[in-house]
Formats: structure tokens, C-alpha cells, sequence
């Protein structure tokens, strides 16, 4: 029997990752992660490439399995053989860097497939609660196009639709705008900034220091699979504690 995911109590975190490791084969890729991410909270999670970041992102909703460790989220234990996984995914929006969109499926019907079938939603609901987030991210004209006809940065205002319209508690990122020319990069993060200030629960793995100066509650620094820093974003981007931290720092915010 498979567990139903249980609201998290009341001023708890939403999402609790606790002493998480993970190998791929021999190699160990995260060592001993914690961090949690309260209700409403935004929280960036930066490094350099290879650091871990995206794998620790992916283990919050089990897309990769990790070998050490527990992550909770809105209650319910990620590792946990009774945990019914579709139905804690149904429950956390997932945005990926290539945008993973039906190429085959017009907007809407991208939108709208998911809470048709794992939801139980009418065809008449699910359109048009599709056709509200589409107007929300600014792309009603556009309902009925397919994903080859948007541009980049339309297509990950779409992905980022799609994902809402599962009604998530959590939202998560993995590095959305690392795929867009720079003048699609805005239209992007105006969306992830108005989701912010709507109080939606985000854990986002990029490396826009600007959107993570602006948006973010907390910074998580990763260097080689470990949380090296994990602060306010000001004691972050002011006051890094790491000399690793201060490196990145220093390159990332020199262009």
C-alpha cells in the first residue's frame, strides 16, 4: 500500500533534505547535503558546474534516486518505499532546462494533458485553467501553436505554465534560462519573480546572481557535491564565509 503525501505541519519546512549523498557507481557526487526550504521561501542554489546542483535538485522529487539520507516534502518521505512517487510529483512543478515540451501538442493540449489525467480534471476545466496561465505568463495569443512555432524563451514561459497547472506546493528550476539567447532571459525571469511575490514555495538552481540578489531568501553555495555555504542572500553576496564562495563570487559577478 502506498502512503498519501500528508501536509507539512504548520511552520515546518516544506522541503527538509537531510544528510543526502548519492554515487553514481564508485563516485560520489553529494555528500552529506542539508538544507530546508520553509513555506513561501525562495531559495537559490548556485556553484560551479559539476558542483551537485542539479542532482540535488533532481533528488527532491526522486528523478534521481540518492543512496544515503531523507528528503521530505510537504510531509512526505521521498525515500520511503510506501511513498507513491507520480503522486508526490504531481505535487512539485519541475522546470527543466530544454523545456521538455510535447513538440507534437499545441500549447493548450501541453497544458492541459496532465491535469486531465492525473488530476481527473474536465477537459473543460483543465482548458480553462490552462488558458489562465497562459494569460499569466503572457502568452494567450499563442494557445494554439505548437512548441516549434514559440521561441525559446515563450516555450520555458510555457513549460513553466504546464507546471503550475498541476497545482503544485513546490516549484523547482534547473537552470531555466541556461539554454535562452540573453534577450530571452528577462521574459523568463519576470514570470519566476512574480511567482515569488505570490508567495509560491521555490527552490532554483541557477546562475543568475541578479534573479538571486532580487528574488531570493537564502543562497546555497555548492562546490564538489557538498553545501559549502548555506545564508541569507545578503551575508551571501557581502559577507561569503568560504574562500570557495569568494572565488565564484568573484568570477561570476566580474562580467
Amino acid at each position: 500500500m502506498t502512503s498519501a503525501p500528508q501536509p507539512a505541519e504548520a511552520g515546518g519546512p516544506m522541503i527538509a533534505i537531510e544528510a543526502v549523498s548519492k554515487w553514481y557507481g564508485e563516485v560520489r557526487v553529494l555528500t552529506g547535503c542539508t538544507t530546508a526550504v520553509a513555506r513561501g521561501e525562495v531559495v537559490v542554489v548556485c556553484g560551479p558546474s559539476g558542483s551537485g546542483k542539479s542532482t540535488l535538485l533532481k533528488c527532491v522529487n526522486a528523478l534521481e534516486p540518492f543512496q544515503e539520507g531523507q528528503i521530505t516534502v510537504d510531509g512526505t518521505r521521498v525515500r520511503d518505499r510506501a511513498t507513491n512517487l507520480p503522486r508526490l510529483r504531481a505535487r512539485v512543478g519541475m522546470v527543466f532546462q530544454h523545456f521538455e515540451l510535447f513538440p507534437h501538442l499545441s500549447v493548450i493540449d501541453n497544458l492541459t494533458l496532465a491535469p486531465r489525467k492525473v488530476l481527473g480534471r474536465s477537459k473543460a476545466a483543465a482548458r480553462a485553467r490552462g488558458l489562465d496561465l497562459l494569460a499569466r505568463v503572457g502568452l494567450s495569443a499563442h494557445a494554439e501553436k505548437h512548441p516549434g512555432q514559440l521561441s525559446g524563451g515563450q516555450q520555458q514561459r510555457v513549460a513553466i505554465a504546464r507546471a503550475l497547472a498541476m497545482d503544485p506546493v513546490v516549484m523547482l528550476f534547473d537552470e531555466p534560462t541556461s539554454a535562452l539567447d540573453p534577450e530571452m532571459v528577462g521574459e523568463v525571469l519576470d514570470v519566476m519573480v512574480e511567482l515569488a511575490r505570490d508567495g509560491m514555495t521555490m527552490m532554483v538552481v541557477t546562475h543568475e546572481m541578479g534573479f538571486a540578489r532580487k528574488v531570493a531568501d537564502r543562497v546555497v553555495f555548492m562546490d564538489r557535491g557538498e553545501i559549502v555555504e548555506d545564508v541569507a542572500k545578503d551575508t551571501f553576496f557581502d559577507r561569503p564565509r568560504s574562500e570557495r564562495a569568494q572565488q565564484f563570487l568573484s568570477k561570476i559577478l566580474a562580467h
